[in-house]
């Protein structure tokens, strides 16, 4: 049985072992607060602009592994995106895709902020740090199509992300390729931009890590999920492996 432990902020599922692999998904739970009202449909809660969709049980499914463990997100990107550096408007959307987040206007950010994103940011500081791991695995995954770009297709499987350090990305493309997977490079998002967690936690301190988006509708039911779940314990294996 996997262990838990859960605030507010974040979940940390099994158990963290040095030269083991941590699993981090921030955008992982579309859970809203009872005290916070975002002012949007429901159902645009099950949407990708509130979930990074397949992740969480991705996570999970790996963690049952003895020596994986991972770092979920706790609540929406819509309250608060750890993603996102503090200073960045978007950490505290008050748009996504297109929908309008009125709940978010005119709040407390400095305390949205204190609530949720500063503790998950000293929870991976404390994990990377008390048990290292030999391999971060920075988990997302993406929409096959924007809502604002109806006429754009996204046709990779996955992509891989980074900023300076791309010795994770290189090896994980080889072994998806040789799956016959059509894997991005920097695409859909580059981890030139969107780097906030690489820069803070590991390319600043040198540690390898993983930066993957998947393919959300590669992930949305259990086939699926377990499929890609296999697949990441294996290539992350192998890029720990050869990053040694």
């Amino acid at each position: 049985m996997q262990t838990t432990t859960e605030t507010e902020s974040y979940r940390i599922v099994g158990t963290p072992r040095f030269g083991g692999i941590l699993v981090v998904a921030d955008h992982a739970s579309n859970r809203v607060p009872g005290d916070i009202d975002l002012g949007i449909a429901p159902e645009l809660m099950d949407e990708h602009i509130a979930i990074d969709i397949g992740v969480a049980a991705i996570a999970e499914r790996m963690c049952a592994r003895p020596g994986t463990a991972a770092l979920l997100g706790n609540v929406s990107r819509l309250v608060c995106d750890t993603n996102r550096t503090v200073d960045d408007p978007a950490a505290i959307p008050e748009t996504s895709d297109g929908s309008a987040i009125p709940g978010n206007v005119g709040i407390d950010r400095e305390a949205r902020l204190a609530r949720f994103h500063h503790p998950f940011h000293d929870a991976l500081t404390a994990l990377l740090n008390e048990q290292p791991p030999q391999l971060t695995l920075i988990l997302h995954s993406f929409t096959p199509q924007m809502a604002t770009k109806p006429d754009e297709t996204r046709p990779w499987h996955c992509g891989v992300l980074y900023d300076a350090d791309d010795r994770g990305a290189r090896i994980a493309t080889r072994l998806f390729e040789e799956e016959g997977l059509i894997v991005g490079d920097q695409e859909p998002y580059s981890g030139k931009i969107y780097n906030a967690a690489i820069e803070r936690h590991v390319e600043s301190e040198g540690r390898p890590y993983l930066y993957l988006e998947i393919r959300q509708d590669l992930i949305s039911d259990e086939q699926g999920q377990a499929q890609w779940a296999e697949r990441l314990i294996r290539v992350c294996n192998q890029v720990a492996l050869e990053i040694a």
